[in-house]
């Protein structure tokens, strides 16, 4: 899914909790954002496995929650909608497509890594590919619920969550082209510092080409 549409689902959380504790709703709800898009910060290395923790996020979630539910402040709110919001983010990436640049082929087979199993999680793709039109469909179904709950503030953050996430289905297949392109593009000295899944691709494309030659 899209890391807009993560911290959508985040967010959604935090407004649950700010039912349960409407005096620290903000914080709930912020936090919730943040910690639904924060797991994507690996997506420039080890993405899926550096920062995503599918089975022992949860566990830290629900002792996270816990603790703010018997001490409910700004602080222990706050952590645990982060917390939640991760162990979403890392918990239904398995529901979508797998790690690779065209994941509407299909090709590949790693969905998120757990650390609990050691190893990677095969996708269910009932999301097929980040950036598809059910993945836009999921934002906007989580932006509502949480759109309720928000000040004019988080309101500006949703629209613009939003408005990324439209303008990134749109395009999706085609960035994916441009950055193959790109990569081609780069020295050879830089080319090892870039994640595999585009070299992958760009060298397959490269070894194709030099065959009709």
């Amino acid at each position: 899914m899209m890391a807009t549409t993560h911290g959508l689902v985040g967010l959604a959380f935090g407004a649950v909790i700010a039912v349960l504790v409407p005096e620290h709703a903000t914080p709930a709800m912020a936090a919730g954002l943040a910690g639904g898009i924060a797991p994507d910060l690996d997506l420039y290395r080890g993405h899926r496995r550096t920062l995503h923790f599918p089975v022992y996020g949860p566990m830290v979630a629900v002792a996270a929650v816990g603790v703010a539910l018997l001490v409910p402040s700004p602080v222990t709110v706050a952590l645990a909608s982060f917390a939640a919001g991760g162990a979403l983010h890392g918990a239904t990436d398995v529901l979508g497509g797998g790690l690779e640049l065209r994941p509407w082929e299909g090709t590949s087979e790693r969905a998120v890594y757990s650390h609990y199993h050691g190893r990677w999680l095969s996708p269910r793709r009932l999301v097929p590919y980040d950036g598809s039109p059910h993945d836009l469909g999921l934002a906007v179904g989580f932006a509502v619920p949480a759109l309720v709950w928000t000040d004019s503030q988080l309101q500006l953050v949703i629209a613009a969550a939003l408005t990324v996430s439209l303008g990134y289905t749109l395009l999706r297949k085609r960035l994916a082209a441009i950055a193959v392109a790109l990569v081609g593009l780069l020295p050879a000295a830089v080319r090892p510092h870039v994640p595999e899944r585009y070299r992958t691709v760009a060298s397959s494309r490269s070894n194709t080409s030099s065959r009709y030659r």
